[in-house]
């Protein structure tokens, strides 16, 4: 029987889905006589899900559905599943007078019916297609992948069809194995009924793979939405120069599910990928790579990238990408003025580079200032947007104030307007050091549910401890209240109130004795 893959990607936000187009592309390159077709469900209205997979379905009759699911948790400063979650929690937590914080409950009643809501309408999503293709293929069946589920997929494996094959981080070589006839269970999967997950298998490295420019021809030939991203340019679209982070941050799932080996994508076929869509209008790209340049080893890389890029001719484009602004150089930050970036994210989490050690985050802090001046010295007179993550490790007054200290020496060199401070709560996640930690702790018991939103554990996975999680909830809601629409600046305001402004030689030193281990106060 001809092979036919529908790869169906699940209801979440129109963002490009990079890496459905990715695996199409390298099976259809393997394998040019297999059919491919690509379901958006991005790009479907909310109450036409059900009807619109099974027309898709019934229209095209395939034998092999490739589930990708991208989102589950939901611990986030921003808007959406009916409102914002953060808030909403710390509304509940902190709040003390009791309207606001019965407000916080009823919001947190709507997150969480629309979080569970979610959860059973993809399954039931998984199901419905499924047996819809069953209908015309009876051997047909379902592999099931994405961030959500490469997170999630120990607690998946009693919610999903039996026979489903759940993949865990990248996804090609699997399918690869698979169309061939070959035993694919080496690779980080499990089946459903058939087989369990191997212990700690998503901390096995990913096989390296060569990667290709990806021919755009073919997959807008195959996907019918795909047009949807090229509308008034509005759209950044992902192009990946990279897989894989080296680093070994205390609460970040990345390094597992890509694997710590750096695999670098050719930057001519970079450039060839990035030329096929530039021919199409696009103008907007984002660098997908966990981090743009992840050590010091990857800036000659990086470099003859951005050179390429320059030598094209496509002059008039602008980028965006995670970057390690420690392992930027003079001439680096000349090529990314020069090849047009105009927004980056720097995910230092805390402006003490004693809390910075401790979350072994691998920064230093005076190389990135040194740095940013660099860049602001080449041109660059774009935004900037610097993750805080307060209270993960060891947060004390002094950490706070060294924090807005360094915070305020960033808005020195690119200007307050230009450096926006992501302010964000760590989603405790299973698979990193600080679950581990958690376990260890007595914080979690070892039958914790990652997924559960019930308010007793959200309060532990929403990673806030006491003695300073009561004052943080409070600064929070005072921000919230007093400057909704920037809520990072306002946050940062209040706190340089109450607490003042460290001396910026105290934020960026820090004794190796105290960096040491990390003491994490415990969580009520």
């Amino acid at each position: 029987m001809t092979q036919k893959i529908l790869y169906v990607r699940l209801p979440c936000n129109p963002i490009f889905p990079i890496g459905v187009v990715y695996i199409a592309d390298h099976i259809h390159k393997l394998f040019p006589d297999i059919e491919q077709r690509i379901f958006d469900m991005g790009t479907v209205a909310p109450l036409d899900f059900g009807r619109s997979l099974e027309n898709c379905i019934d229209e095209y009759q395939p034998t092999l559905l490739v589930f990708s699911w991208r989102d589950i948790q939901i611990y986030a400063p921003v808007g959406g599943r009916g409102g914002n979650p953060l808030q909403y929690a710390f509304e509940f937590y902190y709040a003390k007078n009791p309207l606001r914080k019965l407000h916080g409950a009823l919001g947190g009643m709507r997150v969480t019916a629309a979080y569970y809501g979610e959860l059973w309408r993809n399954m039931g999503l998984i199901k419905r297609g499924l047996k819809r293709a069953q209908k015309y293929n009876p051997q047909a069946r379902t592999i099931i992948g994405g961030g959500a589920v490469s997170v999630f997929y120990e607690q998946l494996e009693n919610k999903l069809p039996k026979g489903t094959i759940v993949s865990v981080g990248e996804g090609e070589l699997l399918l690869e194995k698979l169309l061939r006839g070959e035993n694919f269970q080496d690779e980080r999967c499990y089946v459903v009924g058939e087989t369990k997950p191997r212990e700690n298998m998503i901390h096995e490295a990913p096989t390296p793979l060569e990667k290709t420019a990806c021919d755009y021809d073919y997959i807008e030939r195959m996907w019918p939405e795909f047009k949807y991203y090229l509308q008034e340019n509005d759209f950044y679209i992902g192009v990946q120069t990279k897989r894989g982070c080296p680093h070994n941050c205390y609460y970040c799932i990345y390094t597992v599910v890509e694997g710590k080996q750096v695999r670098v994508n050719p930057a001519d076929e970079v450039v060839a990928e990035m030329r096929q869509l530039y021919d199409r209008g696009i103008r907007n790209f984002w660098f997908t790579d966990a981090q743009f340049i992840p050590a010091k080893k990857y800036i000659p890389d990086a470099i003859e990238l951005l050179q390429k890029i320059y030598d094209s001719g496509m002059n008039d484009i602008h980028w965006a990408a995670y970057i390690r602004a420690d392992n930027l150089t003079p001439e680096l930050c000349d090529l990314m003025v020069k090849t047009g970036m105009n927004y980056f994210e720097i995910g230092i989490s805390s402006g003490s580079q004693e809390l910075v050690r401790k979350m072994r985050m691998g920064y230093n802090l005076r190389v990135v200032l040194q740095n940013c001046r660099d860049l602001k010295n080449a041109g660059y007179d774009e935004l900037v947007s610097v993750n805080y993550s307060f209270n993960v490790l060891d947060e004390r007054i002094e950490t706070i104030r060294q924090t807005i200290a360094y915070h305020r020496a960033l808005e020195e060199i690119f200007g307050e307007d230009k450096v926006e401070p992501a302010i964000f709560f760590i989603g405790l996640q299973p698979h990193t050091h600080l679950e581990e930690y958690a376990l260890e702790n007595g914080i979690l018991n070892s039958d914790y549910n990652p997924m559960s939103l019930m308010p007793w554990t959200a309060k532990k996975l929403l990673w806030n401890p006491e003695p300073l999680g009561s004052l943080f909830g409070e600064v929070c809601l005072q921000a919230w209240e007093n400057n909704p629409n920037d809520f990072g600046r306002e946050v940062m305001a209040i706190l340089e109130q109450r607490f003042g402004r460290a001396d910026l030689e105290e934020a960026l030193n820090a004794p190796m004795k105290e960096a040491s281990q990390p003491q994490l106060s415990s969580v009520s």
